[in-house]
């Protein structure tokens, strides 16, 4: 029997480029293919002339705030040589953003009036815009956190109502609605309690759309909430839902947040926006130093995808609060920390993203659709819970934990043969399996110990249809 270890050696020397996500050339993403908008179907994003668009993103909440522009240039090329296509960041941000000057001496607003946007502070952020742009990175501009409009906790001020929030919301428009690499995403971490919180972001996407028709908007809500939690209706700005698992315990079961949101009328494009992220505490845990790993950030990525998002959120803990020597993370929050940003930029679970893109980008995307119905005999509930996909011409199903996996191929579609690959999402490379005649369904054994991190993905074609391998 062929060990895990000598498989992955052997799929890593066949596969020496789709490990190497660094080396990716060129923009991340292509801007010629036009702006950004829903697919026909409502499930996925895809570029104005149906190019589709795999949204992977990472957390740098404090980028304009925290940053020098040599730092921001470092740390975006390394997001573009790892395939990363957008970045989540804030404008009004959470640590300080409206007392405390960024790295360049600015502060966003005068007398913390929203009316009364700083011209040196907003020149930075096209700076940081401008620089995005050049590696075909869009920035998920987040207008203010959540604090901002309920502070509930951290330092806030709470300082928008409908009326302000509106025109805050204008001047954003007007300044990037000729930005070909924006994504507005409004909340930011906090709830909506009541209507005047509701009122607030429906006005500043009001603003925004006054001035900019051209960008999608999104909301990023609370930890274990869904934007459906705050809007559940047709909302005519919002057009995708986000969800944020959170840091709460390990394994959470975002791919069931995920089709619950998937099944809702109207028919909405849904994603994972912020979940566990890699050395982060794990909270709730009675283990001392318990921090989230790789293998946690790869289990919530291809849940979350498998179960119909389109595409997904990478956060680290250094990241998000672009922890340094020189801006450690404030109060209990420096002492979690156990990396600078600088250095968490190449933790494995953040070059592991790269491959779940590219084998996401290898097959037909806007036809895949999730289904369960995959999955045969019993399926865990727990870390080591299966989750199944199917596209034109192919099947994917996430094996978290290995062991024996039965797929059920009833209604897959693959015709007569069909290919099987065994995908490692921890280096991205592929290895050919078999290819056998099609029946009710077909049972493997994945190499290796059952257990947590020996996760899986097992890729089956519809031979007939000459795909490439999985992932390139």
């Amino acid at each position: 029997m062929i060990t895990r270890a000598v498989l992955v050696a052997l799929m890593l020397c066949s596969s020496v480029a789709v490990s190497q996500p660094r080396g990716r050339e060129g923009p991340s993403a292509d801007f010629k293919h036009g702006d950004l908008r829903v697919s026909e179907n409502k499930r996925f994003l895809v570029h104005a002339d149906g190019t589709p668009f795999f949204y992977l993103a990472d957390t740098a909440w404090e980028l304009f705030h925290r940053l020098t522009m040599e730092q921001a240039e470092k740390y975006l090329e390394n997001r573009r040589g790892y395939g990363y296509t957008a970045i989540q960041c804030v404008i009004l941000p959470e640590f300080d953003g409206l007392k405390t000057a960024n790295r360049q001496g600015h502060l966003p607003l005068v007398d913390n009036d929203p009316t009364k946007p700083n011209e040196a502070y907003f020149k930075d952020v096209d700076a940081v815009l401008a620089m995005a742009e050049r590696k075909g990175l869009y920035l998920a501009l987040l207008p203010t956190w959540g604090d901002k409009v309920n502070k509930k906790w951290g330092q806030g001020p709470e300082i928008f109502t409908p009326e302000n929030a509106k025109v805050y919301g204008e001047f954003l428009g007007k300044r990037y609605a000729d930005r070909p690499n924006v994504i507005w995403v409004l909340g930011g971490d906090r709830p909506v309690e009541n209507e005047k919180h509701r009122e607030i972001w429906r006005a500043m996407a009001a603003g925004i759309q006054s001035a900019d028709k051209r960008h999608l908007i999104g909301y990023h809500p609370q930890g274990r909430a869904s934007s459906t939690k705050y809007y559940p209706g047709a909302e005519p700005w919002l057009a995708f839902h986000m969800i944020q698992s959170g840091h709460q315990g390990r394994d959470t079961a975002n791919y069931e947040m995920i089709a619950k949101d998937y099944a809702l009328e109207p028919v909405k494009p849904v994603f994972d926006g912020e979940p566990r992220y890699e050395d982060h505490p794990v909270r709730g845990s009675k283990v001392a130093k318990d921090y989230f790993d790789d293998f946690d950030v790869r289990q919530a990525a291809y849940w979350a995808v498998f179960a119909g998002g389109f595409g997904h959120t990478y956060g680290h803990h250094s990241i998000w609060s672009m922890h340094s020597a020189e801006t450690p993370a404030p109060g209990k929050l420096a002492g979690e920390m156990l990396v600078t940003w600088d250095k968490a930029i190449d933790r494995p679970g953040s070059a592991q993203m790269a491959h779940l893109r590219r084998l996401m980008e290898s097959r037909p995307m806007l036809s895949r659709v999730p289904d369960q119905g995959l999955i045969g005999g019993e399926n865990p509930k727990g870390a080591g819970h299966r989750v199944g996909t199917r596209g034109e011409g192919y099947v994917m199903v996430y094996v978290p934990e290995g062991g024996k996996v039965t797929v059920e191929l009833n209604g897959a579609k693959l015709g007569a043969r069909v290919r099987a690959w065994l995908f490692d999402p921890r280096s991205g490379a592929a290895k050919e399996l078999e290819t056998f005649e099609a029946g009710e369904r077909k049972e493997f054994t994945l190499p290796g110990e059952t257990g947590r991190g020996n996760d899986w993905v097992l890729v089956l074609d519809d031979a007939g249809r000459g795909f490439g391998k999985p992932g390139e």
